[in-house]
């Protein structure tokens, strides 16, 4: 019986400079030529899902957005976009909270500058995705997301949770961010979609990750990794602690469950 393997991005496969240890690639290539699939399960949108290096281990699908974007095989199975008049209201919402905030669609990302200010990860965006990277308040004809990012510094997020908790989740991270995911997509049905799709028991997954967007995922596989430089939360809801991402930790853990 093939098994699956569900592979966060940030912190687990490559670090805050993109950097995937060679080892990680060797482990899941070792994986698939078991006979076995991997595939990428994010948080980013599939917009911020091109990094050259990464797309070039040759994922069997990307499950993106925190679920709102579901592909096998380079089909996409799923795809869940944001009514136009509800994402205006959420950006008006989210601008009049002062929160700094980042949409995320299928093929681009909006953000403002002027609210990143001094902040190295919107010029990492800007790095990466180019013309892809449009003003949020000054593009709203081209508007097309599936999710938001943002800060939370000096936001009411009890004020937060009763206005967006009737189309959204919250997902909370340690650092002062947040995402604002569509109700009913998560990691974890994206996760589901896959194995429905090719028809692997619950029993024969396994989902690598480090933060707060992951645990939906760990909640839906049978198997949770925790990377070793993962959040305290993450290494609580897993079901087994491996070595950090600098550590050779995909490769050990891989290794540890036979998948190879």
């Amino acid at each position: 019986m093939k098994k699956a393997a569900f592979f966060d991005i940030d912190g687990t496969i490559l670090d805050h400079e993109n950097y995937i240890p060679q080892s990680t690639v060797d482990g899941i290539h070792k994986l698939q030529k078991s006979g076995n699939y991997a595939f990428l399960c994010t948080g980013r949108s599939r917009a911020y899902v091109r990094n050259p290096a990464l797309l070039e281990i040759g994922f069997d699908g990307i499950i993106s957005g925190c679920g709102t974007m579901v592909e096998l095989h380079g089909e996409v199975l799923f795809y869940k976009k944001l009514e136009h008049s509800l994402v205006k209201d959420t950006v008006a919402f989210l601008k009049g909270q002062h929160s700094a905030v980042i949409m995320e669609g299928r093929y681009r990302l909006y953000a403002d500058p002027e609210d990143f200010e001094g902040d190295l990860y919107l010029a990492k965006l800007r790095e990466e995705l180019g013309e892809d990277l449009l003003p949020l308040t000054r593009s709203e004809a081209d508007w097309e997301a599936s999710k938001f990012s943002c800060t939370t510094q000096g936001v009411d997020m009890e004020c937060c949770r009763q206005y967006l908790s009737k189309d959204y989740e919250l997902l909370i991270h340690d650092i002062p961010v947040m995402e604002v995911v569509p109700k009913g997509c998560s990691k974890g049905t994206g996760i589901f979609k896959v194995c429905e799709q090719l028809q692997i028991p619950l029993e024969h997954t396994y989902a690598f990750g480090d933060s707060a967007n992951d645990l939906p995922m760990f909640a839906a596989a049978r198997h949770s990794i925790a990377m070793g430089n993962a959040t305290q939360q993450a290494k609580q809801q897993a079901s087994y602690v491996t070595d950090g991402l600098h550590e050779d930790g995909i490769y050990h853990a891989l290794e540890h469950f036979g998948l190879f």
